[in-house]
């Protein structure tokens, strides 16, 4: 019981210091989406201004026309993990690859301001996987601190009292049987005094009266003593 107690502080410290670890990197994710939260709406009020610049200048069909000359993605989103405190969190990262397939658009109008719309509407891109990644490493943070806390908890409250209990409990037992042995002992040893007085007593008054009694002498032969041991029988042994 003492190791399992053990083995249950040992626990406890950890879990804490996980818990420690994982709130504070909470916190920071937390600042970070707040961040970006904001950041995203000013990307998105520009870009959305941006977008009715171009629509003005070179007409209602520009969507059309990035749709159809655009054949490979130039924007992509490259996934990997982190590790904290034995927990994986998913990271996004936004890469540009290649080259803009409509670099011709708008060469007749607008040109210019289709090429700004398009930067800030990569910039939008790039802050909505970022504040992606962040969201979900928010939210699995989430819910992995509230079963950690959890575990703290029922540990703390629960495990190590009842194994305490328990420990005292039988402590106490082991207590009460060494004071029932040690009486035991005493009571024991007290009447075997008190025989061995009466004894002596009763030789000195013999003594004194000279009425001891002599001594029986042993008249049983070996042969004899041989067959009784043979005679008797031992008790079975049970295991």
């Amino acid at each position: 019981m003492q190791g399992r107690l053990k083995g249950a502080q040992t626990g406890h410290s950890l879990l804490s210091r996980k818990r420690d670890a994982l709130t504070t990197r909470f916190r920071g994710i937390l600042r970070k989406v707040d961040e970006a939260k904001r950041r995203m709406g000013r990307v998105m009020q520009l870009a959305s201004f941006s977008l009715a610049e171009v629509t003005y200048a070179a007409g209602g069909d520009i969507a059309y026309l990035v749709q159809e000359q655009a054949k490979n993605a130039t924007f992509k989103v490259k996934a990997k993990q982190e590790n904290v405190s034995g927990v994986m969190l998913p990271a996004f990262d936004a890469v540009r690859e290649g080259s803009t397939d409509f670099n011709l658009t708008g060469l007749g109008r607008g040109g210019q301001q289709i090429q700004k719309a398009r930067e800030v509407y990569a910039k939008a891109l790039e802050t909505l996987v970022e504040l992606a990644s962040l969201q979900t490493a928010f939210t699995i943070l989430d819910e992995v601190i509230r079963t950690t806390n959890r575990r703290v908890n029922a540990i703390e409250h629960v495990i190590i009292p009842k194994l305490d209990n328990t420990i005292k409990y039988i402590i106490s037992e082991l207590d009460e049987m060494d004071r029932e042995e040690f009486f035991r002992l005493k009571k024991v040893q007290g009447k075997k005094k008190r025989d061995a007085e009466a004894r002596d007593a009763l030789k000195r008054q013999q003594e004194a009266e000279g009425t001891l009694p002599a001594p029986v002498e042993d008249t049983e032969t070996e042969a004899e003593h041989a067959l009784d041991l043979l005679a008797e029988k031992d008790a079975d042994v049970i295991f």
